[in-house]
C-alpha cells in the first residue's frame, strides 16, 4: 500500500510535528522544574509533587500540544508511508539538545552529537530512498 510522494505541505507538517514535539518536552521540562522532586522521601511527599505538577500551566500547555501534534501526525500518516514519515519526523533529536542547551544550561557531551549526527545521515538516506522509489 504505497502512499504519495512526499510534497512540500507534507514535509513542512513533518518539521512542524518536530517543533511541536521539541515544545512539549520544553513544556514538560519547565512542569518538573518547577516542582522539587529531589525532597521526596515517602509517599505523601509523591503526591504533594503530583498535584503541584497538574496545577502547572507548562503541563496543559504540553498536553495540549501533544494533542495537536496527534492531529497533525494523523494527517501526515494518511498521506506518505509510515516507513518514511517516522525517520524524517526525526529531526527533534537535534532540536531537543539544542532547546535543553539554550534554555536549560545543559551540557551535550561530543558523543551525543556524533550520534546525532549518524542520526542525520540516516534521515538523509531514508529521504533519498523515497525518492528512489518513485
Amino acid at each position: 500500500m504505497s502512499k504519495k510522494k512526499i510534497t512540500l505541505t507534507i514535509l513542512l507538517f513533518l518539521v512542524f510535528t518536530d517543533i511541536l514535539e521539541t515544545f512539549t518536552q520544553f513544556c514538560f521540562k519547565k512542569a518538573a522544574l518547577a516542582q522539587s522532586a529531589s525532597n521526596i522521601a515517602d509517599l505523601s511527599q509523591v503526591a504533594a509533587f503530583l498535584a503541584d505538577t497538574v496545577s502547572s500551566p507548562f503541563l496543559w500547555i504540553g498536553l495540549l500540544s501533544v494533542l495537536s501534534t496527534f492531529v497533525i501526525w494523523s494527517t501526515i500518516l494518511s498521506k506518505i508511508d509510515l516507513s518514511v514519515a517516522v525517520p524524517i519526523a526525526s529531526f527533534s533529536y537535534i532540536l531537543v539538545p539544542i532547546t535543553s542547551i539554550i534554555f536549560f544550561h545543559e551540557k551535550v557531551v561530543l558523543l551525543r552529537w556524533i550520534g546525532i549526527s549518524f542520526i542525520l545521515m540516516g534521515v538523509i538516506l531514508v529521504s533519498l530512498t523515497s525518492k528512489e522509489e518513485k
